[in-house]
C-alpha cells in the first residue's frame, strides 16, 4: 500500500485528477490518498473545503484502475484554526493550505509512512520507487530546491514532495516545532522552511524525484511544475500547471504525460456533466 497526502481547497481538483491519473496509470500496488481540506473563507471566499462530489469522483477514477485504491477526504478545519489562525504565515507565498502537511502527525489514521505531493505534480513513473526507499533512520526524504540550494543553504529542500516517516517525525517532534516557529516567526517559505530549520536528520534523493525544471526527462519519477524562473527573452517567471494542457506542450514543450492529459480532459468533462444531472 502507497499511502499519499494531497493539500488543497476546491480548486484542487484539476491537480488532483491529473496526478492521481498519472499515478494509477503506472503503479499496480494499491493507492491510498489522503486529502487534508478546509474552509477559511473568512480569508476568501474561494478558500472552501473540496467538495464531497469531487472527492466521489477522485474515488471512482481511482478504483476503475484497482479496486484497492481509495480517496479520503480529511476536514483540518478546527486544528488549522487552532494552530494559525490569525498567524503571521497565514498570507503564506502559495495559499494557507501549503500549511496543513503540518498537521499530518495530528490526525489518528495517518500511517507511520507518508507521501506527500504538491497538487503541482505529475509522477512519470512507478510511484513505488520512491515510496518505498528506505528512511527508517530519517525524520523524512526530500530533494534540493532548485533555487533554494543556491540562495540559502547548499542542501535547503523542495518540499513539494516529502517522503515522511511519521513515527520518528512525532518522536523528534519535527511538524510541531516547525508550527510553534511559524507561530512567532513570519518567514518567506512558511512551510517549507519551518520543516527545513527544525529538521534533525533528513536524506537527500536524486532530482528525478522531484523535478522542477526539465518536464521531458526519462528517468523522471516526479515531476513538479512548479514556478520558474526565466532569464530570456526579459527576466520573468512562468507557472504552467499541468492541466494548462496548451501551455505544457508550446511553452514547457512536455508531451511526457499527454495520454494522462487526454484521459483527465474525457474525465472532466465527465464530472462536469454529473453535476449538471444533479442541478
Amino acid at each position: 500500500m502507497v499511502n499519499l497526502l494531497l493539500c488543497g481547497n476546491k480548486k484542487v481538483f484539476d491537480g488532483a485528477l491529473t496526478q492521481l491519473i498519472s499515478i494509477t496509470n503506472r503503479t499496480k500496488e494499491a493507492i491510498n490518498c489522503y486529502i487534508f481540506t478546509m474552509d477559511v473563507s473568512r480569508i476568501k471566499p474561494e478558500y472552501v473545503c473540496i467538495t464531497d462530489e469531487q472527492v466521489e469522483f477522485l474515488n471512482e477514477v481511482v478504483k476503475s484502475k484497482n479496486p484497492n485504491n481509495q480517496v479520503i477526504k480529511i476536514d483540518v478545519t478546527s486544528l488549522y484554526e487552532e494552530e494559525f489562525m490569525n498567524s503571521a504565515n497565514e498570507d503564506a507565498y502559495c495559499t494557507p493550505y501549503t500549511l496543513l502537511r503540518l498537521l499530518a502527525d495530528k490526525i489518528p489514521e495517518i500511517p507511520d509512512k507518508l507521501l506527500y505531493l504538491d497538487i503541482d505534480i505529475m509522477v512519470g513513473d512507478d510511484i513505488t520507487k520512491l515510496y518505498n526507499i528506505n528512511i527508517d533512520e530519517y525524520e523524512y526524504a526530500a530533494v534540493k530546491e532548485k533555487y533554494g540550494c543556491w540562495l540559502i543553504r547548499p542542501d535547503y529542500i523542495n518540499a513539494g514532495m516529502l517522503l515522511l516517516n511519521m513515527k520518528k517525525i512525532k518522536q523528534t517532534k519535527l511538524l510541531e516545532k516547525a508550527r510553534e516557529l511559524l507561530k512567532r516567526k513570519k518567514l518567506l517559505f512558511a512551510d517549507q522552511s519551518a520543516i527545513y530549520w527544525n529538521t534533525k536528520k533528513k536524506l537527500l534523493l536524486p532530482r528525478k524525484f522531484n523535478e522542477q525544471s526539465k518536464f521531458n526527462r526519462k528517468d523522471t519519477v516526479i515531476c513538479h511544475f512548479c514556478k520558474r524562473l526565466m532569464f530570456r527573452p526579459y527576466p520573468h517567471t512562468e507557472n504552467y500547471k499541468q492541466w494548462n494542457i496548451h501551455e505544457v506542450h508550446t511553452v514547457l514543450k512536455c508531451h511526457s504525460f499527454d495520454k494522462d492529459l487526454e484521459e483527465y480532459v474525457k474525465l472532466k468533462q465527465k464530472f462536469e456533466n454529473k453535476i449538471e444531472e444533479r442541478i
